[in-house]
């Protein structure tokens, strides 16, 4: 992941996705994270992850599409650190892609994130 100040890039971070990396999330459960151009919308300092950023995931593209299926999108797509749970650190430590489509950074980065980027920050995710 490239944290940007328009086109300069200040920080470069090694992230863990959705257990299921490859592809546009589509429906709830998949296992994706999602592809496209959202913003961050939302904070949460006491989730069950360390800081949590949150992803405007679904948009309207996102439900339409969700639901021509018959399904849900999904949603609660967040930046964040590492579990708060000490059984689920050490599962998450065992394995890159271990989210169910958040991405994951190291405690010390998601730190740095959340200092560094307002909330409505457009974010492009991109395979």
């Amino acid at each position: 992941m490239y944290l940007l100040n328009e086109t300069k890039v200040l920080k470069e971070y090694e992230v863990g996705l959705g257990f299921a990396p490859v592809g546009h999330k589509q429906i709830e459960g998949d296992g994706r994270t999602p592809e496209g151009t959202y913003r961050i919308d939302r904070r949460n300092p006491r989730s069950q992850f360390y800081l949590s950023l949150g992803i405007s995931y679904p948009n309207a593209a996102d439900r339409a599409y969700a639901s021509s299926l018959g399904a849900s999108p999904g949603g609660d797509i967040f930046i964040h650190g590492e579990p708060n749970d000490r059984a689920d650190r050490r599962r998450a430590a065992r394995t890159q892609d271990w989210t169910a489509g958040c991405i994951a950074v190291s405690n010390e980065e998601i730190e740095e994130i959340w200092s560094m980027v307002n909330d409505g920050t457009t974010i492009t995710l991109r395979p």
